[in-house]
């Protein structure tokens, strides 16, 4: 099992992809467009099923979704959405498959008023991470006051499948909140 039977991380991360996910990418700060509209992407989608079920499906949603560049993606119709309502390497649910395709629209719009989508949501942590110092994984929120503000916000701007919940999973995923445990060995190399 070498180090990874031995090393301490974040209870969570069990199998082989949550493990490479939690080691390589959450909580590590992330700026690019690209990258942060997956992760809205993806933390939606999950909503109702396991991480690891989305894990095992982001290399179907990244070829699908055209490597998560809104541009492509805002273009996408209808005869899209349903072509991809039958590909079974995403989770074929059309309100989530819609909602991608309406965050996209929502992220061109920002741009339309000289915004980025990375500039708006590092916005709300004055474009520094949140550390905090949880010791168990039961310690961790689902939500928080700050998720709520900006779930609302975007909600305003037209974003879809964006609730407190999943806006805070995706503040985990991107960096702008450590919820490393403190005995992992993640919560310092990424403070």
């Amino acid at each position: 099992m070498g180090m990874a039977g031995k090393t301490k991380r974040c209870g969570w991360a069990r199998g082989e992809l949550d493990i490479a996910y939690h080691d390589e990418e959450w909580g590590v700060p992330n700026r690019d467009e690209h990258h942060l509209f997956e992760m809205l992407t993806l933390e939606g989608a999950q909503a109702g099923l396991s991480w690891s079920t989305i894990l095992g499906k982001r290399e179907g949603y990244r070829g699908l979704f055209k490597k998560f560049d809104p541009k492509k993606v805002a273009r996408f119709t209808q005869e899209d959405i349903e072509r991809l309502m039958l590909d079974p390497s995403i989770v074929r649910n059309r309100l989530k498959i819609e909602s991608t395709v309406n965050n996209a629209r929502a992220i061109l719009q920002l741009y339309k008023e000289g915004e980025t989508f990375s500039g708006l949501m590092w916005s709300y942590v004055e474009g520094t991470p949140i550390v905090n110092r949880w010791k168990t994984m039961g310690e961790l929120p689902a939500q928080t006051e700050l998720s709520k503000r900006i779930s609302k916000d975007l909600k305003g701007r037209g974003f879809r499948f964006v609730g407190p919940t999943v806006i805070y999973a995706f503040m985990q995923a991107t960096g702008m909140v450590n919820d490393h445990t403190t005995d992992c060995f993640r919560h310092k190399e990424c403070k």
